[in-house]
């Protein structure tokens, strides 16, 4: 009996444990299973960057964001300035902004055209290219050099000598200006016989202001104006396009007006004739000094002698004059990357 009673009881602990053992694992991979899931799931929906309910972050995590809270608010950064020059003429400058402008320069400037058959976003310009934004034709000017003055004549000698009395009494010619001397002297009012009749005749500013205008107005960079077709209902005898004044906008006039010339001077040099047509893209770094370095030629179709003039028109007028305090303030950087662009019709 004892031998029988043993072996029941043996026989029921077994299958106790057992089941302890398969309530375990199932409880096991439950578990597992609830995690795996939890997990793709997570990623699914981006759990990296999800937030936890307010209060179930640490307290470090929320001092961090009361931290924040307290920090003042930066201002937004300023507008983007506008990256293409216009030259804007005094005829068309005016004093308030336009409210969207492409281009900047040292004077404000609102679209207008002479006359308009429709109404659109941007003004109509009865030009002949379309590569530079100009809105006017400026002629360049063509200064004649100076000729060297002719050798004097050899003076002949006098046959009759004259008494010294009378010779204190004759009264003697003024002599005649010769070509080519510089001399402070009012100008005869009888023409060489090789000048052409004027047949326009310039008035004379009477005040400053008219005095810097007609300077400004003789400081335009020749061109021929664009070709641009539209319409606004703005009217103005001169074509003009939206530009925005920028503090750094005379300065570029000043820096385009010098490359410009020293270009011009150096096509006269090697007798130009405009027979070659092609494009000069010349990227280069401007430092607050007026440095120019980094020149670098981005595109050049125009062969490789009028792309080293286009170089020596940047380098030689350089270093050019200091920013100006507002512009290094606006800029806020040490350096200003430009792209000067050449074209050869």
């Amino acid at each position: 009996m004892e031998i029988a009673g043993i072996s029941r009881g043996s026989l029921r602990f077994e299958r106790a444990e057992s089941a302890r053992l398969a309530w375990a694992f199932a409880f096991s991979l439950a578990v597992h299973l609830l995690l795996y899931g939890t997990y793709h799931l997570g990623k699914r929906v981006d759990w990296q960057h999800a937030h936890l309910p307010f209060w179930l972050q640490p307290a470090q995590k929320l001092a961090q964001l009361l931290a924040k809270k307290d920090v003042p608010r930066q201002p937004p950064p300023p507008q983007q300035t506008p990256l293409l020059f216009l030259q804007v003429s005094p005829a068309q400058a005016v004093a308030e902004p336009p409210k969207e402008a492409k281009f900047y320069s040292d004077k404000n400037s609102k679209a207008a055209n002479p006359a308009a058959d429709k109404e659109t976003d941007v003004p109509k310009i009865a030009g002949a290219q379309e590569k530079v934004a100009k809105t006017e034709d400026v002629p360049r000017k063509n200064f004649a050099p100076l000729q060297p003055s002719p050798p004097p004549a050899p003076a002949q000698p006098v046959k009759d000598a004259q008494p010294a009395k009378e010779a204190q009494e004759e009264i003697k010619p003024k002599p005649a200006p010769q070509p080519g001397d510089l001399a402070l002297a009012k100008p005869e009012p009888a023409l060489r016989p090789d000048t052409p009749p004027q047949t326009e005749t310039h008035a004379r500013p009477r005040t400053i202001a008219e005095a810097l205008a007609q300077k400004q107005k003789d400081n335009r960079l020749p061109g021929e104006k664009m070709k641009q077709d539209g319409g606004v209902r703005r009217h103005l005898e001169i074509a003009s396009l939206d530009a925005k004044e920028t503090p750094f906008g005379a300065y570029d006039a000043r820096l385009i007006d010098a490359i410009s010339q020293r270009w011009f001077t150096l096509l006269d040099e090697r007798a130009y004739a405009s027979d070659s047509q092609g494009k000069v893209v010349l990227q280069f770094a401007l430092h607050p000094d007026g440095r120019i370095t980094d020149m670098d030629m981005a595109e050049n179709t125009a062969g490789e002698v009028l792309g080293w003039i286009c170089e020596r028109a940047v380098l030689d007028p350089n270093p050019y004059a200091p920013w100006p305090s507002e512009m290094r303030r606006l800029i806020g950087a040490d350096v200003r990357n430009i792209q000067f662009t050449f074209y050869y019709n």
